[in-house]
């Protein structure tokens, strides 16, 4: 099972040191094959030591350069990290990332051999038109992504059930991931107000490899509790 967790805009430096520190101890007694990601903001990138990847969660397709406010391989490579998360719904939403855009930084990055999290959701107006325009929306931001990557991991997250507190229903969740397995044969994760009165259900549903978990995940605690659930 993979448990990922996504800071966003929250968190230190200091305080995801103190956060690993304190999930090394936490998760002792996982299971073996269990992969943990931890996806802190660019300032609180570093070299944190324990049984799970330290992951970014966005940079820009080059080496370096002159690109304000952007951080390139040269500054991931500082920390040796080699994970990134690709095509966030809030990135797309709020940044005015376009499938385009997002099929070129994905390329790039394939390219460079990094380990993707590459992120696909629909929103609520979508959900409600029906299983069947909810999965064409879906396979939509597929387009210009080479889903034979081997190091490929796919996050299913409805954009209307993230930060919500509501989460899709099993039967949502079982339905689409049966439906998105037809097309991409990769791990695929869910995600949107995944807490720790949840998970257990969710990864239990069939389809299901994993989570991708935001703010539940802020509480070293708690996203040790889900990992050991």
């Amino acid at each position: 099972m993979i448990f990922a967790a996504n800071f966003k805009t929250n968190h230190t430096r200091a305080s995801t040191r103190l956060y690993t520190e304190k999930l090394r101890s936490g998760i002792a007694a996982k299971h073996a094959d269990d992969k943990i990601y931890i996806f802190p903001p660019a300032t609180a990138l570093d070299r944190f030591e324990g049984d799970f990847t330290i992951g970014a969660q966005n940079a820009y397709m080059a080496q370096n350069g002159a690109f304000t406010g952007e951080i390139g391989l040269e500054q991931l490579a500082e920390f040796d990290i080699r994970t990134i998360l690709i095509g966030h719904s809030e990135r797309r939403e709020f940044l005015g990332e376009d499938q385009e855009f997002i099929a070129k930084k994905f390329s790039f990055f394939q390219s460079q051999g990094f380990e993707i999290l590459y992120c696909i959701g629909e929103p609520l107006e979508i959900r409600e038109q029906g299983e069947q325009a909810v999965i064409e929306f879906l396979l939509s931001q597929f387009e210009g992504i080479d889903i034979s990557y081997d190091k490929l991991i796919i996050a299913y997250e409805p954009i209307w059930a993230i930060g919500t507190g509501r989460s899709a229903t099993v039967n949502e969740i079982a339905t689409t991931h049966e439906a998105l397995k037809k097309t991409v044969q990769k791990p695929l994760l869910y995600g949107g107000s995944v807490k720790l009165d949840n998970i257990r259900e969710i990864i239990q549903i069939r389809g299901v490899d994993g989570v991708l978990v935001g703010s539940a995940s802020l509480d070293v605690e708690q996203f040790s509790k889900m990992i050991l659930s």
